[in-house]
């Protein structure tokens, strides 16, 4: 290794620290109410599906040719649905939309991606946020959620504007969302 790739490594390290370190920082000076909460409940595969379909269905409707991801608690892809004509990339953003909504709108307290960057956006060190991997500071994720617990989330990409991504995106939510209360009860 030569130095500029020790000194690339190094920089690489030190950036890492930062973000992690502002990231507990942050979460820390939350209320305990502004936490993770688990319950083991997770969300069917169907309603997934159905969130994504309904998500590309409501930007079709208004003419946007979109891609929609849904992830898990865990940011793990479950579901993803490339609508007819969407463009190559809207695979890449339309996940990485629903996973910044799942792993860090929990603990900033916001449902959306388009909240969450305006949070964001106010701090001195949230642009670094930015270098994390997967994490994207774009409207278009929407979390899904079961009474305040976040179970998984929805991200769209495609619309020309984060915006019209995230309204597409709720509207994919609002489709499953009485269905996503009753997970888990008698």
């Amino acid at each position: 290794m030569d130095a500029s790739q020790a000194f690339a490594t190094l920089r690489a390290a030190r950036l890492g620290f930062a973000v992690a370190g502002w990231v507990l920082t942050a979460a820390a000076a939350l209320p305990a109410g502004a936490q993770v909460l688990t319950s083991g409940v997770t969300l069917p595969l169907e309603l997934a599906h159905t969130a994504a379909r309904e998500a590309i269905r409501a930007c079709e409707a208004d003419g946007h040719r979109v891609s929609a991801s849904v992830v898990d608690a865990a940011g793990v892809e479950r579901a993803f649905l490339r609508g007819d004509h969407s463009t190559i990339h809207t695979r890449d953003t339309a996940f990485r939309k629903a996973y910044t909504a799942v792993t860090l709108g929990p603990i900033f307290g916001a449902a959306t991606t388009g909240a969450l960057a305006e949070k964001v956006g106010r701090t001195p060190t949230g642009p670094a946020l930015a270098s994390v991997p997967n994490v994207i500071l774009l409207a278009g994720g929407v979390a899904i959620r079961r009474g305040e617990e976040t179970l998984a989330a929805l991200g769209v990409g495609g619309a020309p504007g984060g915006a019209l991504d995230e309204r597409c995106a709720s509207a994919g939510v609002a489709a499953i969302q009485a269905r996503v209360e009753a997970l888990g009860r008698p």
